[in-house]
């Protein structure tokens, strides 16, 4: 007999934000399987309702006023591995991944030590860090169209990968169910200490002690410098994977670290991190990263890009 879908009502959304911060989601469901997922998008669509997919909450400033719409959090997340490929649903955690790939003795993730969020998540922003970025490691992903509920096979080229960006953000409305990660062969020994070097430079230099959703803003590409490079930004040019400056540079040299407004707080350990000092609000968010990026502009004529995803504004 085939289950029923049942949306809950008004579900408060800030426990499923990193940043502790968020109004509620008109309906909220989660979805154990594709059958169930599909389903929950059909039966939304045919009630004119806004969707939203929730993956790991990493990345996400939610409004005050919550999402009026369905919210759907997808945990699929099965993983397995033939050979040297990992099978992995899109809600598998990025800390079981590389804790899977590590016991398979399998190599290629170490650079992702410490990245929050999910599977599905990574693809959808190509995320990348210390030189690596997830598009060098997809062989495949499945995802399902929320127009005709059919289930697409995409290969890496097909993904249209960019910086921070894939065909699944920028394109029609998929949701990625699956992928297929290709690896190579590795000792574990060697993986988890590669792995754990990657946590600890994050504990050391990340204010991991407070609510974030990570970095607010995109590196910029040096060619974007309409005022050309000062001497002093070039020495932190850093190549991830193309010729940038990081953001936190940027925010840092215009005298904004612990910069704060109602709750919310740029960070004194990383300037490119907010943090949630104790009842930030999502407008509190907003007006500071709008300073921000009024700061920045007027000195080095660069207009910063948030790397966050805004729900329900």
């Amino acid at each position: 007999m085939e289950k029923k879908i049942i949306f809950k009502e008004n579900v408060p959304l800030k426990s499923f934000s990193n940043f502790k911060i968020g109004g509620e989601a008109r309906y909220f469901f989660k979805a154990k399987s594709v059958k169930e997922l599909s389903g929950a998008i059909r039966k939304a669509n045919e009630a004119g309702v806004p969707v939203f997919i929730l993956g790991g909450g990493t990345n996400l400033l939610i409004s005050d006023n919550g999402f009026n719409g369905l919210v759907v959090k997808p945990e699929i997340d099965f993983i397995r591995a033939e050979g040297t490929d990992i099978f992995a649903g899109a809600g598998v955690s990025m800390d079981k991944l590389l804790d899977f790939a590590a016991e398979n003795n399998l190599s290629g993730l170490e650079w992702a030590g410490g990245l929050p969020g999910t599977l599905g998540g990574a693809i959808r922003g190509n995320a990348g860090c210390f030189g690596g970025e997830i598009k060098d490691l997809v062989s495949m992903v499945h995802s399902l169209d929320c127009g005709t509920y059919e289930i697409l096979g995409r290969d890496n080229a097909e993904c249209v990968f960019g910086y921070r960006n894939s065909i699944f953000k920028k394109g029609p409305k998929e949701i990625i169910l699956e992928a297929v990660l290709s690896l190579v062969p590795g000792e574990k020994e060697k993986i988890s200490a590669l792995v754990n070097e990657k946590i600890e430079y994050r504990k050391a230099r990340q204010p991991l002690n407070l609510p974030n959703i990570g970095s607010i803003f995109k590196n910029i590409p040096t060619d974007k410098f309409r005022k050309g490079l000062t001497e002093e930004l070039k020495t932190h040019v850093k190549n991830d994977p193309l010729p940038l400056i990081p953001a936190a540079v940027l925010i840092s040299q215009s005298g904004l670290k612990g910069k704060k407004v109602g709750g919310a707080q740029v960070s004194e350990r990383h300037a490119n991190f907010i943090v949630n000092t104790g009842g930030a609000t999502a407008k509190d968010v907003l007006v500071l990263i709008d300073l921000i990026k009024e700061e920045v502009g007027a000195k080095f004529g660069v207009i910063l890009e948030p790397e966050v995803e805004f729900v329900g504004f």
